[in-house]
């Protein structure tokens, strides 16, 4: 009798992978990297375990966003207040919080549980082309298509 693999958490082998975001389109690079996080990219994914790779983005400021988005995609936030509801233009916030802008279209794409805010902190996003994971040696990754 054959039995499905099962991955256990101390078993899990896990790589470093660094990811250019220059030129990318936001939703499709966050989709990929939300499936990386989850570990669907490897035969040994188990849904309950989280098997996922650590993932390092660079170059977040320069992002791209296909048709108006720039302009017409809306971030709201809510204070809690009366009459405190915030907003933001997908512009606005690739200027002055690009790293803020694509963690949260990556962690909406995660499950909303505590698996996945486990797999969340895996993920590190930097503005620039620089990043202090050299110690992992972390691995050059092409996005598919």
């Amino acid at each position: 009798m054959r039995t499905t693999f099962m991955a256990k958490p101390e078993t899990v082998d896990r790589k470093w992978l660094v990811i250019d975001a220059e030129g990318q389109v936001l939703g499709r690079l966050a989709s990929e990297v939300a499936a990386i996080l989850r570990g669907k990219n490897k035969p040994t994914f188990t849904p309950h375990v989280d098997v996922g790779d650590n993932v390092i983005i660079i170059n977040a400021k320069k992002i791209e966003l296909t048709g108006k988005k720039l302009l017409d995609k809306k971030y709201t936030h809510h204070s809690g207040y009366p009459g405190g509801i915030k907003s933001r233009s997908a512009l606005e916030m690739r200027e002055t919080r690009a790293r803020e802008m694509l963690e949260l279209t990556i962690k909406g794409m995660l499950p909303h549980n505590s698996l996945g805010r486990n797999m969340f902190t895996k993920l590190h996003v930097y503005e620039g082309a620089e990043h202090p994971h050299a110690a992992q040696k972390p691995e050059a990754y092409t996005l598919r298509g």
